[in-house]
């Protein structure tokens, strides 16, 4: 019986192949190369904290546990979710102890930094500046933004990558060498793991514990892409909602779009869908595309959106996609200009910083008696009377205001047209003030 109460469980595969050294590291050698910052870091002899920003799965954890090791630190570790002011109190209590006892510096490591609110991260501010820990953060975030400048400016931010395919494959041989003997999968089914894994080690190594289980129950050595399909739960592919992953997408489907790549644009929107994300926050970035990049040029464009946007409402996903589908492949291929946009932008932004003008006696409403004594509307000037239906050498701005000219049509698409609608009614303009100059004279 004894024997059965202290047996220990089998730790997951990501616990059982997690690095012990440096050179057991798979991946990130942009910093763990030779003369490398990390490595670098490493071969200092003096510990610093820092900040490990990186897609979920990459070793954070990993190299804050070897941080630990490498310089005979005690390790302790949060959880920014589970933990609070006063888990980090009892924290620096303890790494007082340890030093106080053994003379040990102590490695803090807070995992998901950027879930700790201002307070917190303030929390651990004294026990870093004062040298009693060494912090570590992991964060999926952009630490620009989730880590108060406080803290960040003590610590040295370095950016992991997702794992390459080449390098998902060589954890892929390290795993069958020391722990999946008797289990081969075919090219295929290699590459569909490879692809729901994302870049990310745990969860590729979880995968391919799922399929060990799986063949062992099915009692089957030889593991095929047709078994990983039939009998293994693939969840969607890595996407963070509201993240930095969410946020770059959407810039390169919209940068996709702006740049006329309609085979760019659908790679994004589907990676999107597939990952997960709101097809009516796409349906109202699609829209906002279309006033922003097209504009004028096609105002076809802005049609097309609203249109897959109400279709998108009437039928639901995944039917109503195929709309939206076609609305940023439409949108890719218009002609594009954005003189609206910067014109709307240049206007808001001058009457920011500008006084407030009086609008010119000529074109106010005049409903009363009064107000026709006072002129108002007085020699206005009926476009619909005048030739061309165009009141030449009218103004419309403040008086005493130079005509901005904020809007200025590009020549693609109907804005060329527009923009040869426009000199023509400025040459009516250049004629009739020249008139009234020589009337002048």
């Amino acid at each position: 019986m004894s024997d059965l109460f202290s047996q220990q469980p089998t730790p997951p595969l990501a616990e059982a192949l997690r690095p012990q050294t440096l050179s057991d590291v798979i991946g990130q050698s942009h910093l763990l190369g030779e003369g490398k910052p990390l490595r670098l870091a490493f071969e200092s002899g003096k510990p610093h904290s820092m900040i490990l920003w990186g897609p979920p799965g990459v070793g954070k954890t990993t190299l804050a546990r070897l941080t630990a090791k490498a310089f005979d630190c005690e390790f302790i570790a949060l959880s920014a979710v589970l933990s609070g002011v006063k888990d980090i109190r009892e924290a620096m209590d303890r790494a007082q102890q340890f030093l106080d006892r053994s003379g040990k510096q102590t490695i803090l490591f807070v995992d998901e930094i950027h879930r700790f609110n201002k307070s917190q991260q303030d929390a651990l501010l004294p026990f870093v500046e004062s040298g009693l820990v060494t912090f570590i953060g992991a964060t999926t975030e952009n630490p620009s933004f989730e880590v108060n400048s406080a803290l960040l400016s003590r610590a040295q931010v370095y950016v992991l990558k997702s794992l390459t395919e080449a390098e998902i494959r060589q954890l892929l041989k390290r795993a069958q060498r020391k722990v999946l003997q008797g289990i081969t999968f075919s090219q295929e089914a290699e590459d569909t793991l490879i692809g729901y894994a994302d870049g990310d080690a745990r969860r590729f190594l979880n995968l391919i514990e799922q399929a060990q289980t799986a063949a062992r129950s099915a009692k089957r050595e030889l593991i095929d892409a047709e078994f990983v399909t039939n009998a293994m739960s693939l969840n969607a592919r890595r996407f963070d909602k509201g993240g930095d992953n969410f946020y770059d997408q959407i810039s390169a489907l919209h940068k996709s779009v702006r740049g006329s790549n309609p085979d760019g644009a659908l790679y994004w929107f589907c990676r999107m869908l597939d990952g997960g994300a709101d097809p009516k926050y796409l349906s109202r970035r699609i829209v906002r595309m279309a006033w922003e990049d097209i504009g004028l040029a096609d105002p076809r464009a802005m049609q097309v959106a609203n249109d897959a946007a109400a279709t998108f409402e009437r039928l639901g996903s995944p039917e109503g996609e195929l709309a939206l589908a076609q609305a940023v492949i439409y949108l890719a291929c218009a002609a594009k200009s954005n003189a609206g946009y910067m014109a709307f932008n240049q206007a808001m932004a001058f009457i920011k910083q500008d006084k407030s003008r009086e609008v010119p006696v000529h074109l106010r409403n005049a409903p009363t008696k009064l107000m026709k004594e006072l002129g108002y509307g007085h020699e206005y000037r009926y476009a619909h009377d005048e030739p061309y239906a165009y009141a030449a050498g009218e103004t419309y701005l403040p008086d005493g205001m130079m005509n901005p000219g904020w809007y200025q049509p590009t020549e693609r698409g109907l804005e060329g047209k527009i923009g040869e609608k426009l000199r023509f009614l400025r040459s009516l303009d250049d004629e009739a003030r020249q008139k009234m100059d020589n009337r002048h004279k």
